[in-house]
């Protein structure tokens, strides 16, 4: 530890084995060089992790062993104070080129950083792992042994844990390119058990790390909750010319309420994949997500939210109108043309077949000043679950990818059975009726009940975010 007291622990290995997307998925630092080449990093760069303007704990990654045969070698040799060796080390071979990485990789931890010892799982045990083991035991420092394995190969993983427990005081398996927050929160509390004196730093550390998710978990909530409101809310008015091309103008205010309407949805993802310091590349979605899909596509709403059955019901408690609620290709869309005198006379409003004609109002005895066109806001509950369901998924899809990951397998997606992508259909009638408060809510623009019912959704999401963060559930895949 060091002399602030800030945990700080050395990433160290041989090159190419996954230090560095160890260090970027713990310290969620998506601008640590992640590469495929060996000895891509040469120099030890500390990445703090820092939490409400606080520091709590630092990751520093280092150079790849170079000559350890020769650095064990000469601590073999050495016959002076135990607490000495690497301060002894580093003076004898500074400015050496052959012990050049060596040197700089023990630095921190001739510092008093802990250790973590990271290796490539997929590969056999080599006499060169050997004796890097055995340097990093003779420096008498706190330390930690991660298997990443980055093949999914685990054939070697009993003889690197036979070896491991020889010389470390911590054994994980731990995959960087895939490791989920209950992963790495695992992961620190295992470094807790490296030294007894570390215990209540660490403990400190943890209890920040959750916090600050469940944090985060609040404000995706109210992101979430925004995004309804303004998609549940939407509508656009046009005013309909005497020798205008009705049909035209539908066409043209249906493709601009769309692109509208995505463009909040996507503006809610990105404040989403904000919040979880995915800042610097550009985030790829999984190659089977539904998200793929546009959210106004038929195959999304045949994929996502309730089921036909479920509907009906949620819209009978609604008070909706079931018609509409099954025209799930029409997406509820209503339109409706609405007449003015001087352009000052309140809007009406009707609607015909869940919005799948235009229904006219005329005004006996009176002089019309013009028409207008509407379309929206949205009457079908199911737009509610639909939203819900895509910005779970790609909070799923946030979460879980790992700040050292740069990039999605592309391996083909299979599941047993009808495929359901979505998890509201899953929601107990609490969890529906909470939902429906608040479609009823913005539908009625009640600002009580909406307050209220906003404040039911909002708790009811941040325990739902906290089930997808320690579930190893794989959401929103389909097959293509």
């Amino acid at each position: 530890m060091t002399h602030d007291m800030i945990p700080e622990f050395a990433i160290v290995g041989h090159p190419n084995e996954g230090k560095s997307a160890v260090v970027s998925t713990l310290s969620e630092d998506d601008s640590v060089r992640v590469t495929p080449y060996p000895g891509e990093t040469v120099v030890c760069q500390t990445f703090p992790v820092t939490i409400d303007g606080k520091e709590i704990i630092r990751f520093i990654d280092t150079p790849g062993f170079q000559n350890p045969n020769k650095t064990l070698a000469w601590m073999k040799k050495y016959r002076g104070d135990d607490a000495r060796i690497l301060s002894i080390y580093l003076k004898a071979h500074a400015g050496d080129p052959d012990f050049k990485d060596d040197a700089r990789l023990l630095e921190p931890i001739a510092e008093g950083a802990g250790i973590i010892y990271v290796v490539d799982g997929s590969r056999p045990v080599r006499n060169v792992d050997l004796a890097e083991m055995e340097i990093l035991r003779l420096t008498g420092r706190p330390r930690m042994a991660i298997i990443n394995c980055k093949e999914d190969e685990t054939a070697y993983l009993e003889q690197w844990k036979m070896e491991f427990r020889k010389h470390f005081n911590a054994v994980r398996v731990f995959n960087a390119n895939k490791a989920t927050y209950a992963e790495r929160i695992e992961l620190l509390e295992s470094l807790k058990s490296i030294d007894q004196d570390w215990g209540p730093a660490l403990e400190t550390v943890i209890l920040a790390f959750k916090e600050d998710w469940q944090q985060r978990n609040s404000l995706t909530a109210e992101i979430i909750c925004d995004l309804l409101e303004d998609c549940l809310s939407y509508s656009i008015t046009r005013i309909l010319a005497e020798r205008t091309d009705e049909k035209a103008l539908r066409e043209d205010l249906r493709k601009e309420y769309n692109r509208t309407i995505e463009g909040i949805e996507k503006k809610a993802h990105r404040k989403i994949r904000k919040l979880f310091k995915h800042n610097i590349f550009n985030y790829p979605l999984p190659a089977h997500s539904i998200l793929h899909e546009d959210l106004f596509s038929k195959k999304t709403w045949q994929l996502l939210g309730l089921t036909p059955r479920q509907l009906i019901a949620a819209a009978g408690m609604a008070g909706g109108a079931i018609g509409a609620v099954l025209d799930l290709a029409a997406a509820g869309l209503t339109f409706g043309i609405f007449t003015s005198i001087g352009g000052l006379l309140g809007a009406g409003w009707a609607a015909l077949g869940g919005g799948k004609h235009l229904a006219r109002m005329k005004v006996v005895g009176l002089s019309l000043g013009g028409q207008q066109i509407q379309i929206g806001p949205i009457e079908n509950i199911q737009f509610t679950y639909v939203l819900l369901d895509r910005a779970l998924i790609f909070y799923s899809h946030i979460i879980n990818w790992a700040h050292g990951r740069r990039d999605y397998p592309s391996s083909p997606f299979t599941s047993k059975g009808p495929v359901k992508a979505g998890l509201t259909f899953e929601w107990d009638d609490q969890n529906k009726g909470i939902c429906r408060s608040f479609y009823e809510s913005v539908r009625s623009n009640d600002g009580r009940q909406k307050a209220v019912s906003r404040k039911a959704l909002k708790e009811m999401l941040q325990g739902v975010l906290l089930n997808i963060s320690q579930s190893e559930r794989i959401y929103g895949m389909i097959h293509n």
